[in-house]
């Protein structure tokens, strides 16, 4: 029996080790990507690389334009905030955060879902060692589980009872990092950069960085993606 699933995959650390979580759990996984007026869309390359090497069975790279709200340090002209050391980041939300974003993506993997009959969403929210976006808390992941299985006909006619798996939302970085690599993950592929150089090297300073960063040195390895100089 098939069974199909939707892998949330934006190139970055975590959506790749949960696209080779799917990928064991005996899943067969579409992925899904967004290109959407974020400044680091080199993430997409990353995403296509990623997709190609644990076989996929299709990826899809949607267009969406969220630079028409702005809002975010993602999608308009606010600088990233850079700090010396993961201990400077705040636990308040930061201007990183796209407004909804994740409730965009869970929609349109909703969609994407029902056409290929899928019944299984994964997606990489994590809360620990994470910025502190309120759409990453299983609090909303469990709230919009309820509410997907009431806005489709597959959910209504009763042949799709959707589930959202988040399978790193309890785990800090260094533990995604170990469980990628038990899986044979490349992270060389990947990239979780907010404000890349032309040549796509890592700021090294960003959240996502210091978090990944801190991440790879808890889990006793050299993160091999390229950082620009000190």
């Amino acid at each position: 029996m098939d069974r199909s699933a939707i892998v949330l995959l934006s190139g970055g650390l975590d959506s790749t080790t949960v696209l080779a979580i799917a990928k064991g759990q005996g899943f067969t996984p579409y992925a899904l990507s967004f290109r959407y007026g974020q400044r680091h869309s080199i993430e997409l390359e990353a995403a296509k690389r990623v997709a190609e090497a644990q076989g996929v069975a299709r990826h899809v790279i949607a267009d969406i334009d969220l630079r028409v709200f702005g809002g975010s340090a993602l999608t308009s002209d606010i600088e990233v905030p850079k700090r010396e050391n993961v201990d400077e980041v705040e636990e308040s939300i930061p201007v990183t955060y796209v407004p909804a974003r994740n409730t965009i993506f869970l929609s349109f993997a909703l969609a994407y879902a029902e056409v290929v009959g899928a019944s299984d969403i994964f997606t990489g929210v994590t809360a620990v060692d994470y910025s502190g976006y309120p759409d990453c808390r299983p609090e909303y992941m469990d709230a919009y589980a309820k509410m997907a299985n009431l806005a489709t006909r597959a959910g209504v006619e009763g042949t799709q009872e959707l589930k959202i798996h988040s399978p790193l939302i309890a785990m800090s970085k260094a533990d995604i990092v170990r469980e990628g690599l038990r899986l044979g993950v490349d992270y060389s592929l990947t990239s979780s950069c907010y404000d890349p150089d032309e040549q796509g090297r890592a700021c090294g300073k960003c959240d996502t960085c210091l978090l990944r960063l801190k991440g790879f040195a808890e889990a006793g390895v050299t993160d091999p993606v390229r950082y620009q100089e000190a």
